[in-house]
């Protein structure tokens, strides 16, 4: 088992969660991990990084699947402008790869939003750690354990 998902396997226990993250095979988009546990696109929590200008601290965005970011109401949420993320402040802050990025278990949690489409589900679906890894969670409590503002950051 890979130390990312070590780690977020931890802090769904540490959480008092029994969720066992499960092996999907690589998916490279939101479509393709819906695809991989049989839901709906926007059921997938999907990751989007940013680097604070001001800041240089990576924020999280956590949103539906099928939804974009919006730069603009992203910056005003995060009350910063917003560049890209590369991947070495995502991997030193957070300690997971591109492609791997969980809503839980960084290294150094970064200050996250949380999509309110999310919460229109009993269940969504975020990466475990590894570009290979998901696990279930209802959504209610990810935002929760996550430590995400809820904010509408969605581009209309």
């Amino acid at each position: 088992m890979s130390k990312s998902l070590k780690r977020v396997t931890r802090a769904l226990v540490d959480a008092g969660l029994e969720i066992t993250p499960v092996e999907t095979g690589n998916a490279t988009t939101a479509q393709m991990a819906a695809d991989l546990v049989g839901c709906e696109i926007d059921q997938i929590a999907k990751p989007i990084i940013f680097r604070g200008q001001t800041s240089g601290s990576a924020l999280l965005f956590v949103t539906a699947g099928g939804n974009q970011v919006d730069g603009a109401r992203a910056s005003a949420l995060a009350g910063e402008p917003l560049g890209q993320a590369d991947a070495a402040l995502i991997r030193a802050q957070t300690g997971f790869a591109i492609g791997g990025v969980s809503p839980v278990g960084h290294l150094t949690p970064p200050r996250a939003f949380f999509d309110p489409r999310l919460l229109a589900f009993q269940t969504v679906w975020a990466a475990a750690g590894t570009p290979r890894h998901l696990f279930g969670i209802a959504p209610d409590v990810l935002l929760r354990i996550s430590g995400s503002e809820l904010g509408d950051f969605s581009a209309a």
